[in-house]
């Protein structure tokens, strides 16, 4: 038997028609009946063509206030009846059902009621339950129905009508089944992530007793971490950024970007802030009083670093600021704006990726990780340290402008791998030291990376995204021109650091805030 399926009638019910009406044009030209209910039904009349009534076909009006309308074996039956079943075509002619061989529906808009704030009733009165059984049991008999589950697909099947007329192949309708449960899949996830959210117990729950995840969209990439590796982005990168120059971006870009504006949502755009980011960590960063000084003490922190680094700013680069960016090799360069001049500059490299970040690009409150035959879930790290939080344990009390450097390198450490000691002065990063197996190897190699700079560390802060359990490192840090100290404290030897700060005049203020990353 012949894989192709001719269309003959269509059930169609859509809340978007957008781009619907050339699907109708096509399929009417070849003579395919419709069946329809509402509002799409009065939209293909209007187009010229006819129509039958759902509610003619199974003779019950739409009841319950619309939550029961095409399910009716004369609907379903049409939809799961198999052409190659002897049984099924017995039974169809019996009770007169006759086949259906598309069906175009998509589902109530229940994210996007959750979203703009509806109520527990507009909510739950969004959860789609004819739409939904309808793209199973098409997708499920993919043998001999076609279906499009949502607008996205609209142009898969305007694709097919347009090569080859009403009829369809047995891989298109494989093609269309696997989307249609893509499309059943997250709508399920999100009524499932909703419920777990409101459900009286549960809310209370840190975490939820299960977890459901669904991405859209696709972006397939080069590679990923490797060149011998596969690499895909599952995810709405266009709803965050805007690309308006340069290559396809990679698996290792994407981690930087990530890491860049997570730690760029640590300021505000009160003062001008550039940072340089290479393996997830900053390499540079630096808040000033202009964009261009900005830059240049980022760059200046670890200028050997910076070469083939994602650069980032929290306000528009203008063309100084760029004509100086320019002057280095860069990967990906990621702000809320450029100026025309800055464009200019900016765009004579062809492969650079220049990024413009959307007012509305956020990090969600979760942060999930690939483990064993599962996942690690936890909730993001928010917590954003004041000076009230700034408990003086050594010295004589912290000054505004020490509160603030010491504020700068605590943001910096807790995006940084753990062991991770950041060293820092007069809003600039000096040297960092991350991912390091002890943390005495972190520190000196912070020390090691702002000498080799040239970069003094004579009143400097030291941050330590964890504490410290002997007091090797204050010690080492005060050798080196270190005098101020932060750290979160907690261990059972903090008097040990505290007494030595005390003894040799250096402040330390304890946060009782860890911002470990693993």
């Amino acid at each position: 038997m012949s894989d192709i399926r001719k269309i003959r009638t269509a059930l169609v019910s859509v809340y978007h028609k957008t781009g619907l009406d050339h699907i109708i044009n096509r399929l009417a030209a070849d003579g395919v009946e419709f069946l329809s209910t509402g509002g799409t039904r009065e939209f293909i009349l209007s187009l010229g063509h006819d129509c039958k009534a759902v509610e003619d076909l199974t003779a019950y009006p739409s009841i319950f206030g619309g939550r029961v309308k095409t399910l009716h074996p004369k609907v379903f039956g049409g939809i799961l009846q198999r052409s190659d079943d002897a049984g099924d075509r017995q039974q169809a002619k019996q009770f007169d059902i006759a086949p259906i061989d598309l069906v175009i529906v998509d589902l109530y808009p229940f994210e996007e009621t959750v979203k703009s704030g509806g109520s527990a009733e507009d909510i739950i009165e969004k959860i789609d339950i004819g739409g939904i059984s309808l793209i199973r049991a098409a997708a499920k008999n993919f043998n001999d129905c076609a279906i499009v589950a949502s607008k996205d697909q609209y142009g898969i099947l305007a694709g097919i009508l347009d090569t080859r007329g009403a009829e369809t192949t047995l891989a298109e309708r494989r093609l269309l089944a696997a989307e249609a449960f893509a499309v059943s899949s997250k709508y399920d996830s999100a009524i499932y992530n909703w419920f777990a959210s409101t459900t009286p117990g549960e809310e209370d729950a840190q975490l939820p007793s299960h977890m459901r995840l669904a991405f859209d969209h696709r972006k397939s990439l080069r590679y990923g971490e490797n060149p011998h590796q596969a690499g895909a982005f599952y995810g709405a990168f266009d709803a965050l950024f805007a690309q308006l120059h340069g290559k396809e971006i990679s698996y290792n870009n994407l981690l930087d970007i990530d890491a860049a504006t997570a730690l760029m949502d640590e300021f505000d755009a009160s003062k001008p802030a550039m940072g340089v980011f290479k393996h997830n960590n900053a390499c540079g960063f630096a808040v000033a009083s202009d964009l261009k000084t900005a830059w240049e003490k980022a760059l200046e922190g670890d200028p050997l670093s910076a070469f083939g680094g994602v650069i980032i700013s929290n306000t528009e680069v203008d063309a100084d600021t760029a004509t100086e960016i320019g002057k280095i090799f860069f990967e990906v360069i990621i702000a809320p704006s450029y100026t025309d001049d800055a464009m200019a500059v900016l765009t004579q490299k062809k492969n650079r990726i220049i990024l413009v970040r959307k007012p509305e690009m956020s990090h969600g409150p979760k942060v999930v990780r690939s483990v064993l035959n599962g996942a690690l879930v936890q909730d993001r790290d928010i917590k954003r340290e004041t000076p009230d939080d700034l408990r003086c344990v050594a010295g004589d009390g912290i000054a505004p402008a020490v509160a603030d450097d010491m504020l700068f390198a605590n943001k910096i450490v807790k995006h940084s791998r753990s062991n991770a000691i950041v060293l820092a002065k007069d809003g600039q990063l000096l040297g960092s030291g991350v991912g390091q197996t002890s943390r005495v190897d972190a520190l000196d190699h912070a020390i090691e990376k702002a000498r080799r700079a040239g970069l003094s560390l004579e009143n400097a802060v030291m941050a330590s995204d964890a504490f410290f359990p002997f007091a090797d490192c204050v010690e080492t840090a005060d050798k080196a021109g270190i005098r101020y100290v932060v750290q979160p404290g907690g261990s059972v030897r903090d008097t040990d650091s505290v007494e030595y700060c005390k003894a040799r005049g250096l402040t330390m203020a304890m946060t009782g805030f860890r911002h470990f990353r693993h």
